[in-house]
């Protein structure tokens, strides 16, 4: 443990802080420019089990804000979560550290899940950040959710009421909205920008990455009165920072922690990747598309994809569709996008690489 005596100093950690900490397991989904920061600051600070996720491969794109990974990782073009359990396994050799190239999705969220003492989120998508919502209430475990695009960061923690009123928190009580609760529904696609439409400035996830690694450590030690239960925003360039106290604003109608209901982890609200026969490519259908139509209740803005989209790639905008060539890897993959969100990614048969593409270019 002497590794750790700078920590266990801390009076709010000591010596049996340290001790739950390295008694701990926490999964990181995501494992880009906010996972690589979590998943580095947890292994230095001893968790004894790290669980990441990750279904992309390192870019040299990355490299600005991704701040496990190095070149020779992107001319490899590694997984990112075997990149960085590399590089992890290096820092701390006495941890458990698990990789999984793979989509996190319904199929395996529960599964991932099983162990774990506090979910982390390193994702870039509201589809996948409601996923994990609904793993935390119905399996009654904390979730720490964090964002960064832009110049724009967002924090919040996440103790769910379990209804049974069994969990450590609602003992101490201490209990908090869950991400339903605040977000009702994901936005449509489009909607969001991504960090490959508009940017991202290198020092912001990294500064949101360890705000989510300190909240998960909390979590970890037991120190439920010192979790926030605020939603956090920082604008690092403009020197603006709100909170909001969420505390008591548990919505008695939330589909998921009062209702039960989980679209998400059941399947019901996830985007569906489908393989076009014959053609080389995948089709998309995020929630609400449905497959073989392209009119909507509240059709997407084409044009504004496409400004973000330019001038980085030839974009072409009919009333019916959005064309464009996505670069990924050595080569590329066109885009058609419809007005319900629906698209077919062609050049790829790969649903994760279908998947990450439109949530890179269009947004989830």
């Amino acid at each position: 443990m002497n590794r750790y005596q700078r920590q266990m100093l801390l009076p709010t950690i000591g010596d049996e802080g340290q001790r739950r900490i390295a008694s701990s397991t926490a999964l990181v989904v995501g494992c880009g420019a906010l996972g690589s920061v979590i998943a580095d600051s947890l292994v230095r600070a001893g968790v004894g089990r790290l669980k990441i996720i990750d279904r992309d491969f390192v870019e040299r794109v990355n490299l600005h804000r991704q701040v496990l990974f190095d070149e020779s990782d992107a001319d490899e073009a590694l997984p990112k979560a075997e990149a960085a359990a590399r590089k992890l396994r290096r820092i701390n050799s006495e941890i458990n550290i698990e990789s999984h190239a793979a989509d996190f999705n319904p199929t395996n969220a529960r599964q991932l899940a099983q162990g774990c003492d506090v979910l982390i989120d390193g994702t870039d998508n509201f589809e996948a950040r409601f996923l994990l919502n609904d793993l935390s209430v119905s399996l009654g475990m904390p979730y720490v959710y964090g964002g960064a695009v832009g110049t724009m960061g967002t924090l919040l923690t996440i103790l769910p009421r379990t209804l049974k009123e069994n969990s450590p928190w609602e003992q101490s009580g201490v209990v908090s909205p869950c991400l339903r609760c605040v977000f009702d529904e994901a936005p449509p696609p489009g909607a969001v920008a991504t960090c490959d439409t508009v940017g991202v400035l290198g020092p912001l996830p990294v500064m949101i990455g360890a705000a989510e690694a300190v909240e998960a450590i909390k979590v970890m030690v037991g120190d439920w009165a010192n979790v926030c239960r605020s939603l956090r925003s920082l604008d690092v360039w403009a020197n603006v920072s709100r909170e909001v106290a969420l505390a008591k604003n548990l919505n008695v109608d939330c589909p998921c922690c009062a209702k039960r209901q989980f679209d998400y982890l059941e399947g019901d609200s996830t985007t569906r990747a489908v393989s076009l026969c014959g053609r080389h490519a995948v089709q998309i259908l995020p929630q609400g598309a449905a497959e073989g139509e392209s009119d909507c209740a509240a059709c997407i803005d084409f044009q504004t994809i496409a400004k973000r989209l330019e001038p980085d790639t030839q974009v072409t905008v009919t009333p019916f569709t959005l064309r464009a060539q996505l670069p990924f890897a050595n080569g590329v993959v066109r885009l058609t996008l419809f007005p319900d969100g629906r698209a077919i990614m062609q050049g790829t048969t790969d649903f994760s690489q279908a998947k990450t593409l439109y949530s890179r270019y269009v947004g989830l």
